[in-house]
């Protein structure tokens, strides 16, 4: 609260308010109001004193785009209120392969509404609707609604696979949530049956039309065909192909010979003498951090050096404007999508060991202890002396004799380099950060793009090294421009939900584990807590799998917000700017304030700018996790093809009426079904998440160790099928004992 307190307040003295004495958070704090009465637009005018025909036609606009994104709703009579009250919920829309939809409610806490198919209006999955409420919820039946207007449409173009010929044909969406089926009047005589296409809706289904009408905008190519499949779910999610001609022209030219000109012309320091280094992937090639450390006394000056990509990246330029589009790299298993053209990504703004290039360098320095005792930053050039990769770096900080001789110059800082990240990571947690350590699975594909093998990658020194060394700058930088009162763009996480909160205590409660505390006042620590207890357990991954899912996804805000995750007062993201726009932005905003560019008329701007640009990022980022997820899951199941008949130890990692889900040491996941239990009828004990044999007493329990038999693969709708192979190997938990004695089970 007092975080919030201070921005307003900094908001007020930089002029972020618009000119005129509206804007949105006042009306809606009149239209709030207890005493507020439905009014008219000539009533507004009156009882806000708008006067002068620029702020009537600013309010006018306003109120349009409150109505657009459901914050009010104009009646018949063209009068002006609040959805409260009225029965009346904005949200997006879920749909469902058999027809019908739910309402997911923008406002929390509020329940999902069912929407028959004759009552979505012609409103399609992910638009975002008005709903009015027909049937609330009563003695456990849901609540049901209807679509009385489409916000805003999210379905223009839809991915599917071609059934037909020259005169009739049919469109399978590949998301079934769209519709079964869409029509192709007139067929086509580009595409061939089982073609992968892009669909343009040109009639939405209603009362007399409930099948849809669609042209075809896009042939991607024969399914089957190598690349098809992934370039399909880059279709889906709206993800670009290729940069716009304006775009690569303007890159066209750059070069590296002005690198050096620049030491006179900005007063850059030059670092070229530093000992630097690139510690990332073995594939990866836009490099956008290095480090250095040196020791004083004892204690140490970190360097991070991140890519001046603002010195490139002009403000409003055809790249910039591009960029902030995209808003993020995306990284799918047979490519990357940059944000930003690979003559810069790659090969300008990347810093390639040896070849100087335009950095921003942070040092910080430290005791021995690893707390900050001051820091700075400022333009500078690098030459970046080694390029090594995470796996090297592992090898040489365990012992690796061959690597610590080719790498004879740099193992003692490596070393020091691990000790300080020991330090900065035990800090860390003794605030209250949490430490989620999970398995990343990584997918080696042939040149056809089939999957080989998946390879498990585990965090080891050299990831905790870049990682520990990125948060503390990111945190060094949002503090400092936090102290300046300047409009910036913070990353911040949200405390979890209520409602999920109460979930969660019922889920731990379960294997004796308590969340103990006002639940509205909880605390990271409790989270670490629960991690420690859990800790060795069969049921650790799960648990802590549950922890994750409890908690809010990290988003981008102007307004400042405490860290949950991190247990940061104050975070952003600095440290990658060639691939996540709002790191770029923080760079133009801290390049202005070195050179004192950031006067009252530019923070206003930029201000006013930095609500939309950290909603559009952080709505991208989304974007690209649900792509980046479904091309690896994809590529997994298209991994198991072929196995069919192999037995498989796994741990049961979720459960549902219909059966529990068993996942693989090398993170496949499949369903084990309960039509396919066949030595018993299995029934799902809601309250404790378990599947228990009517005669037998077996029990199925989340972290339980299975044997099973890999049965089926639907490729077409990415599912694995297992079945039993042999009598499970129960691990039972130690934390709850007691349960089993009495019929009760645990997860």
């Amino acid at each position: 609260m007092e975080i919030k307190c201070i921005y307003f307040k900094k908001m007020i003295v930089y002029g972020v308010l618009l000119s005129m004495s509206i804007n949105k958070r006042s009306i809606l704090k009149h239209l709030f109001n207890k005493n507020y009465k439905p009014a008219t637009f000539e009533d507004l005018l009156k009882a806000l004193n708008v006067t002068g025909d620029e702020d009537i036609k600013e309010l006018y606009r306003l109120l349009e785009s409150m109505e657009k994104e459901g914050s009010l709703v104009r009646t018949l009579q063209g009068r002006y209120t609040p959805l409260r009250g009225l029965g009346l919920f904005v949200g997006e829309l879920q749909g469902h392969s058999q027809g019908f939809a739910f309402l997911l409610p923008d406002a929390p806490g509020e329940q999902d509404v069912f929407i028959s198919k004759e009552k979505l209006g012609g409103a399609m999955h992910k638009d975002r609707v008005l709903v009015r409420l027909l049937k609330d919820s009563h003695n456990g039946r849901r609540r049901e609604g209807e679509v009385i207007r489409i916000l805003k449409s999210n379905n223009h173009k839809i991915v599917a696979t071609y059934r037909g010929n020259r005169r009739n044909g049919t469109a399978l969406p590949d998301d079934r949530r769209f519709f079964p089926e869409i029509l192709i009047p007139g067929g086509s005589r580009r595409a061939r049956p089982g073609d992968k296409i892009v669909v343009e809706i040109t009639r939405r289904p209603d009362r007399f039309n409930i099948m849809p009408e669609g042209k075809i905008i896009e042939v991607i190519g024969p399914e089957g065909e190598p690349g098809v499949d992934i370039t399909s779910i880059q279709k889906k999610y709206g993800l670009p192909s290729a940069f716009p001609a304006k775009v690569l022209k303007e890159v066209k030219g750059l070069d590296e010979k002005h690198i050096l000109e620049t030491l006179e012309g900005e007063g850059r320091k030059d670092l070229r003498s530093l000992s630097v280094m690139t510690i990332d992937d073995a594939d990866a090639r836009d490099l956008d951090d290095a480090i250095s450390l040196e020791r004083k006394g004892n204690g140490y000056r970190l360097g991070v050096h991140i890519a001046d990509v603002s010195y490139y990246v002009q403000e409003g330029s055809a790249v910039d404007r591009e960029a902030a589009k995209r808003a993020t790299s995306v990284y799918l298993p047979d490519r990357v999508i940059p944000m930003l053209p690979p003559k810069l990504s790659n090969e300008i703004c990347s810093l390639n060991p040896g070849s100087p290039r335009l950095a921003i360098s942070v040092f910080m320095e430290l005791d021995s202890k690893g707390e900050l005792q001051k820091y700075s930053f400022f333009p500078s050039i690098i030459t970046s002396d080694r390029r090594l990769t995470y796996s090297e770096v592992n090898q040489i900080i365990d012992g690796n004799k061959n690597l610590r001789e080719r790498h004879e110059k740099h193992v003692q800082t490596l070393l020091d380099m691990d000790l300080l990240a020991g330090l900065l990571k035990e800090n860390r947690i003794r605030r209250g950060a949490l430490d989620f350590n999970f398995p990343e699975a990584k997918l080696k594909l042939d040149e056809h793009g089939r999957p080989l093998d998946i390879q498990i990658k585990r965090g080891g020194h050299a990831e905790s090294i870049i990682e520990e060394f990125m948060l503390l700058c990111n945190e060094v930088i949002a503090s400092h421009f936090f102290n300046l009162k300047t409009p910036f763009i913070y990353r911040v996480h949200d405390r979890p939900d209520d409602d999920k909160l109460y979930i969660l205590r019922d889920f731990l409660s379960l294997f004796d584990i308590k969340l103990k505390g006002d639940l509205s006042e909880i605390s990271p620590r409790e989270f670490q807590k629960i991690m420690r207890e859990a800790k060795d357990t069969p049921v650790e991954k799960v648990i802590n799998y549950v922890l994750l899912r409890s908690l809010p996804q990290a988003r981008y805000s102007e307004i400042p917000s405490f860290h949950f995750g991190l247990a940061a007062p104050l975070y952003t993201h600095f440290t990658a700017p060639i691939r996540r726009y709002p790191d770029l932005l923080v760079h133009r905003i801290l390049r202005s304030s070195i050179k004192g560019a950031l006067t009252r008329s530019k923070s206003r701007k930029l201000a006013a700018l930095l609500p939309r640009l950290a909603r559009h990022s952080s709505e991208q980022e989304r974007v690209a996790l649900e792509a980046e997820r479904e091309c690896v899951d994809l590529k997994k199941v298209e991994f198991m093809e072929g196995k069919e008949g192999n037995e498989y130890v796994g741990i049961i990692s979720g459960i549902t009426s219909f059966g529990f889900f068993v996942e693989l040491e090398n993170t496949v996941e499949g369903l084990v079904h309960v039509t396919r239990m066949e030595d018993d009828y299995y029934y799902f004990d809601e309250k404790k998440y378990s599947l228990i044999g009517e005669r037998s007493g077996k029990i199925y329990r989340l972290g339980d160790s299975v044997n099973v038999r890999l049965e089926k693969v639907d490729k077409e709708n990415r599912t694995i099928y297992f079945t039993i192979a042999m009598r499970p190997v129960f691990n039972k938990p130690k934390i709850s004992q007691a349960l089993d004695n009495e019929g009760k089970s645990m997860l």
